[in-house]
């Protein structure tokens, strides 16, 4: 039974784009974290790092830096009032590939307790920058961190898109 929920919830979870203008509790954000912090990473040394914003001016200033990355102006976070921002130490070899597997964990998660999420690109230019850095600096986050992405959460104000069909190839058997 559990085997098929969990596939279940792979299957159906979708990036959304629409956010209702209201905070997450607590109590669901703070699953959502947790789960990122189970994400397996390279020999188990835990080089990722999660950020976890809910405060309007402070998402605010990363959104604008953010759509700045694009020479734009619109928000990149689509309304979604909380941004997890996940950060890898960069001399960790396998510290790329550790924060994608917690933006998984992270996205994943957010569906099964009933928020929407997206991962939003960008993170690396944003923390490269001086105005990144600084941000960095004021969290208390020393070392060489790289942004890998920022998953945005929130109540969904649209309906789950539809999943586009899977490619013919997308799997080759070796028997």
């Amino acid at each position: 039974m559990k085997e098929s929920v969990t596939l279940e919830m792979l299957k159906t979870r979708r990036a959304i784009r629409s956010y209702e203008d209201r905070v997450p509790e607590k109590s669901l954000l703070e699953k959502v974290l947790e789960a990122g912090t189970y994400a397996p990473t390279g020999m188990g040394r835990q080089s990722p790092v999660i950020v976890a914003v809910t405060n309007k001016e402070v998402r605010d200033r990363l959104a604008k830096l953010n759509a700045g990355v694009m020479g734009r102006d619109a928000d990149p976070f689509y309304g979604a009032p909380v941004v997890l921002v996940v950060l890898a130490d960069r001399q960790c070899p396998t510290y790329l590939y550790d924060g994608s597997l917690v933006m998984g964990n992270l996205l994943n998660a957010a569906h099964a307790v009933g928020l929407g999420s997206c991962w939003i690109h960008r993170a690396k230019e944003v923390f490269d920058s001086p105005e990144g850095k600084e941000l960095l600096k004021e969290w208390g986050i020393e070392g060489d961190y790289e942004g890998i992405g920022n998953c945005i959460l929130g109540y969904s104000a649209q309906e789950a898109p539809k999943p586009k069909p899977r490619k013919a190839d997308y799997i080759v058997h070796v028997d």
